[in-house]
């Protein structure tokens, strides 16, 4: 099932819906313009197996974009809109797109992104046009509304950073089926797990290039349901939005909760929430604390699930479940966990260690990077695979994350890796060494802090603290920027040179009774 269908059964129902604005993208409409861009990559010689790649913000056209290659038998990447232009471009080039579609209010960093890929030969822009795009609009108006003449099922291959701060490509083979023959993985779980169905009112609160936002949205619409989408996270307009557009199922990251949980009562409980059967809620351990005030308030409606966007395992639990073993993130659905001590050995129930989800085959391979790959696997299973996170299991088989395997920093469910920021900061003349690490926040979970040893004969000032802030605020996407930074005479390095990062960490965490929030 996809738009083609839904856009002949109900041309004139909403597809999807701007949150704010009420403008409204129909299934009639969805299907004829991702017709014409499917044509348009056709005829630019794309076929399938081929890649595209959009840099937008949330714009009713992204699932223009997105139908086009999925109906085309195409690789789908969607950059994160809050990249710096060499960022963004580095995964433009690396995914070998060959169309990229931008938006003008992107334009100050999409207008550079060609001179980072070379091999990209069309560039599209909407809503405007910067130097080196055609217009999208008058480009796809040339090409005709009906079907491509086959429509194999493309997919995305989204881009996850690794620790050493350079994205990967999670790529996984394509579907061997049409296009309309299936609802898809994401699609599938929707129906059996939350009910999801043609009368379905999703509200997506997320940025769509992020993977759960633009999965759960696209497997919506490829079941007739109708999208609600928020341009930004605000308290205030999605509890407007569950009542004005009569919301059936949601999904949220736990600071969103907490967001909304400090909103003054009488604001929280003045909207109509009765329509509002699910909501879904993942990318980071939500505090127990706070989940449980989210019952109170909702009700037994929260749902959790674990799970990357390598979709090597999938965790779930109802909120009958969490209710009863709190502080899970649910039981497998897909493949069998192995919780293993440093040396890959199984630990016994109760024993933290590095979660690992056996499947028949791995499931994916990161993009043109075999090490990446053979580090996500068991060093002696190559078909159990692991996203590096510490966690045990309990006798009912119920996961519980404790530690993340690496220092990566998660600030709002957004995964910020400190290492491309250090080798940003060393470069500064006044920094000898530098850490990169989360602390806590009450609001985001983590926010990220730099602790710097100085070159000899610089002074620590606020002065210079701020020069090192504003350098790092150059060279990075802002939202990655450190929000504070200290000093240390000298920083903690073990003898081979590996920086002894938990010392620093435990500094700020120590108080707090957990290493992840």
């Amino acid at each position: 099932m996809y738009p083609g269908k839904w856009g002949i059964e109900f041309p004139d129902k909403a597809a999807a819906v701007h949150a704010i604005t009420g403008e409204t993208l129909t299934y009639g409409e969805l299907n004829e313009r991702s017709n014409r861009l499917a044509h348009l990559m056709w005829d630019k010689g794309l076929r399938r197996g081929d890649h595209v790649a959009i840099f937008m913000e949330n714009n009713l056209r992204f699932f223009e974009v997105v139908w086009a290659a999925f109906r085309s038998g195409l690789f789908l990447t969607t950059v994160n809109r809050y990249l710096t232009d060499e960022e963004a471009g580095y995964i433009v080039d690396n995914s070998e797109s060959q169309v990229t579609v931008a938006s003008k209010y992107l334009g100050e960093v999409a207008k550079t992104l060609p001179g980072f890929a070379p091999n990209c030969h069309t560039w599209l822009m909407i809503e405007g046009v910067e130097d080196g795009y055609d217009a999208y609009e008058a480009a796809v108006a040339e090409y005709p509304s009906d079907n491509l003449a086959d429509e194999p099922s493309g997919s995305f291959m989204l881009y996850s950073s690794g620790t050493t701060g350079r994205p990967k490509g999670i790529s996984r083979p394509l579907p061997d089926h049409k296009i309309h023959e299936d609802t898809g993985f994401v699609g599938a779980l929707q129906q059996a797990l939350w009910g999801f169905d043609e009368n379905s009112v999703y509200l997506s609160t997320a940025p769509l290039y992020h993977s759960a936002p633009i999965g759960f949205s696209s497997a919506v619409q490829a079941l007739g349901g109708t999208v609600i989408m928020m341009p930004r996270f605000d308290e205030i307009a999605a509890l407007q939005a569950i009542q004005d557009h009569k919301v059936t199922h949601s999904q949220w990251v736990p600071t969103m909760f907490t967001r909304m949980l400090r909103l003054p009562e009488a604001q929280r409980t003045g909207f109509d929430l009765s329509t509002h059967q699910v909501a879904i809620h993942a990318a980071a351990p939500c505090p127990a604390g706070i989940k449980q005030q989210m019952f109170d308030w909702w009700g037994p409606i929260i749902y959790e699930y674990y799970g990357g966007t390598e979709l090597n395992g999938f965790t779930h639990t109802t909120p009958e479940e969490w209710l009863a073993h709190p502080g899970t993130v649910g039981k497998s659905i897909l493949g069998v966990i192995h919780i293993c001590d440093p040396e890959g050995d199984d630990l016994p129930n109760g024993a933290p260690g590095m979660v690992y989800f056996e499947l028949p085959e791995m499931p994916f391979k990161y993009h043109k990077d075999e090490a990446k790959t053979k580090e996500a696997q068991h060093p002696e299973h190559p078909n159990w695979s692991a996203l590096g996170d510490i966690g045990y299991l309990d006798d009912d088989g119920f996961l519980y994350l404790t530690d993340r395997a690496t220092f990566m920093i998660i600030s709002g469910g957004v995964n910020i890796y400190p290492q491309e920021i250090e080798d940003a900061m060393i470069m500064h003349p006044s920094v000898a060494d530098v850490a990169v690490i989360g602390v806590p926040n009450e609001e985001m979970g983590e926010e990220v802090k730099a602790v710097v040893q100085l070159t000899a004969g610089i002074e620590k000032s606020d002065e210079v603290a701020e020069q090192l802030l504003a350098y790092a605020r150059e060279h990075i996407a802002h939202y990655k920027c450190p929000r504070s930074l200290d000093f240390m005479d000298e920083l903690p390095r073990l003898p081979t040179g590996k920086l002894y990062k938990r010392l620093i960490k435990d500094a700020y965490w120590g108080k707090t009774g957990s290493k992840i929030v």
